[in-house]
């Protein structure tokens, strides 16, 4: 527990960012073990909120694949992922977009509104939010990406004091759904929006030279020094479309890119609001 000096040290700590970055944008990806954690989906919830009370316009952005996980099973449908991606037929996009859509994004919006905040959940194929494309060209197949965001909802909602949380599902131009991987949605939306931060919450620390080791953790690196860490494998697996997310968005004019560990107990507020951060920070240079 804090006492009241530290408290106090902790306010005058964040007082210049908060005074930087009142009235800006800010788009947090949210998934993962902090997810499925009723405490930490709490604390996460709480620090949006916080974040909202000071100025800042957050756009919470998730997947929920373990939930997804769970109901293919009560279905007796089996989970495939390839690659790290999802494996997605028609009866597993079914799935996803009931899962995503109806269940995840409406227990976050309930977890904001009985905290009096106004929230409104969507999914990509709401206002046509997210034109999405195929991402493999195969029979059967509803692994998407975004082929364009379109912000006017967004921008109404933020420009009138709501909360949007969106869900990770785009359709194209014949109404097919698609499942979008979050990360991807949220690099696309912080771009489209131009906002000032790009937050994932992930199961990991950030970026590491040994992800063993979490005194190798890199709290600062840009573009060059990423797409370097890549080339010589230090970034590997599940972290690549991560940081391949972060390149993107800020080479469309976001301002930082941050990977934090969401199983880190308001990970989101020392993050944004702390001299040394939790996690690691992509900037352009």
């Amino acid at each position: 527990m804090l006492n009241n000096f530290q408290r106090v040290q902790a306010f005058s700590e964040a007082l210049p960012f908060i005074q930087s970055f009142s009235g800006t944008t800010m788009v947090i990806k949210y998934g993962g073990a902090a997810m499925k954690d009723i405490k930490l989906r709490s604390r996460v919830i709480e620090d949006v909120l916080f974040l909202f009370s000071i100025g800042i316009r957050p756009v919470l952005v998730h997947g929920g694949g373990p939930m997804i996980n769970s109901w293919l099973s009560r279905l007796n449908i089996e989970s495939k992922f390839k690659d790290g991606i999802r494996v997605t037929d028609k009866a597993t996009m079914e799935v996803v977009e009931m899962v995503l859509s109806g269940r995840v994004n409406k227990d976050l919006v309930t977890l904001l509104t009985q905290r009096s905040a106004n929230a409104i959940g969507l999914s990509g194929k709401d206002g046509n939010l997210i034109g999405a494309r195929k991402l493999f060209n195969q029979e059967d197949n509803y692994v998407g990406t975004v082929n364009y965001i379109n912000t006017q909802i967004i921008e109404l909602l933020l420009d009138n004091n709501y909360i949007p949380v969106i869900a990770s599902i785009g359709a194209d131009s014949q109404g097919y759904s698609y499942n979008i991987n979050a990360d991807t949605v949220a690099g696309a939306l912080a771009s489209s929006l131009k906002a000032e931060k790009l937050i994932l919450l992930t199961d990991t620390h950030g970026i590491m030279h040994d992800v063993d080791d979490i005194n190798t953790l890199i709290k600062h690196i840009d573009i060059v020094q990423a797409q370097n860490l890549k080339k010589n494998k230090v970034i590997t697996g599940g972290m690549i479309p991560k940081v391949e997310c972060c390149i993107k968005a800020l080479q469309d004019n976001v301002n930082s890119a941050h990977i934090i560990n969401g199983q880190v107990e308001h990970a989101l507020l020392f993050e944004v609001l702390t001299d040394e951060g939790i996690g690691s920070m992509l900037t352009l240079n």
